[in-house]
């Protein structure tokens, strides 16, 4: 099963700007539990995929683990970590994924 995580610092922007709504952009970023296939994928640096998930006008940029994502049916999935680490609207999508830091833990 894929553990989906979101830093917290992306966490508090969802919370200071959406308010009310934060609760189904968290659900929304959380369905990648039972679907980790989803979202558009952005590129590759060595095995780990940079990807993004749309809601409304907003891109939620994620790096995953790009061979177990390519290799696996979700059912075999096991260890798969998803973590959500900016987010932006349309017109800062570049300037956001240029300055990235995609580090897993």
């Amino acid at each position: 099963m894929a553990k989906v995580e979101i830093v917290p610092s992306l966490k508090e922007e969802i919370y200071k700007r959406f308010k009310g709504k934060s609760i189904d952009i968290l659900e929304h970023l959380q369905s990648l539990e039972q679907t980790p296939q989803k979202g558009k994928s952005l590129g590759h640096i060595g095995g780990i995929a940079i990807k993004e998930l749309k809601y409304e006008g907003f891109r939620f940029y994620f790096i995953t683990d790009a061979h177990k994502i390519r290799v696996f049916n979700t059912e075999a999935l096991t260890d798969l970590l998803i973590r959500f680490v900016r987010m932006s609207d349309k017109k800062a999508q570049q300037k956001v994924i240029d300055e990235s830091d995609y580090s897993l833990p």
